[in-house]
């Protein structure tokens, strides 16, 4: 059986009791109502991933003890996932499946044809980006959580591009139109990537001509066109497979 795996912000010791409660504790104890004598994974999200077993459990909080500690080292290469926002949930799905492959930054982005805009709630659309790549770590026992960096528009975008493409980074836009196909980039173990995915109606002429100009390549996923909610999901499956991190 596998552990279950909850966010714990508190001091890990093995040997100790701890008390788990809260949202995480109300979750382990009245939804995946955990049993004594089960096994409980905890983490703090920056590479800490504690084991214990349940020694009690309330109504909203679960009481364990902890029976190992270890630190994950993060991977090798930073994968970035740079979604434009997206009507109905379609961003969401999408960063919720690329948390669950790995990626390790999310960066929204509020191009020139998004729909659904952040204007005037960009701290509680952050939020809520940030509690669905939470929930997509746990549920897919990540020690590692992606973290959801402030929105930009398109030409703070573009500064962000130029800044990685000088650092030695590899950012990707996602273009149908492109020349090139994503498996003809050539990627390595310990380069960080960025794959930038535009909303329903795509990428405007003139951000992709500024996304260029920044140092972006442009890139296509074949002769299918896929939905803002998968697109970015395929880029990373073939990036996770090709770097190595599916060994």
């Amino acid at each position: 059986m596998v552990e279950p795996l909850f966010k714990y912000s508190g001091q890990l010791k093995a040997g100790t009791e701890i008390l788990l409660d809260g949202v995480e504790g109300h979750h382990a104890a009245s939804v995946r109502r955990m049993r004594v004598g089960e096994g409980v994974q905890l983490t703090d999200g920056a590479g800490q991933r504690a084991r214990g077993v349940v020694t009690k459990v309330d109504k909203r909080s679960i009481a364990l003890r902890l029976e190992s500690i270890e630190f994950e080292p993060a991977s090798g290469t930073q994968l970035t996932l740079i979604q434009a926002i997206a009507k109905g949930d379609r961003d969401e799905l999408a960063i919720q499946a690329a948390t669950e492959l790995g990626v390790e930054r999310v960066i929204p982005w509020q191009s020139e044809r998004t729909v659904s805009r952040w204007d005037g709630k960009e701290h509680k659309g952050k939020e809520r980006w940030q509690s669905i790549v939470d929930e997509a770590s746990k549920q897919s026992l990540r020690s590692w959580f992606p973290e959801v960096l402030d929105v930009v528009n398109t030409a703070e975008l573009a500064v962000l591009v130029r800044a990685a493409v000088d650092d030695g980074q590899t950012v990707l836009v996602l273009d149908p139109t492109a020349k090139s196909g994503l498996a003809t980039v050539s990627t390595k173990a310990g380069v960080a990537v960025s794959v930038v995915v535009g909303p329903e109606g795509g990428i405007s002429v003139d951000e992709l001509a500024r996304l260029e100009e920044a140092g972006a390549t442009p890139v296509h996923l074949g002769s299918n066109i896929l939905r803002t909610s998968t697109a970015g999901v395929a880029a990373m499956a073939w990036l996770t497979a090709s770097l190595g991190v599916w060994g």
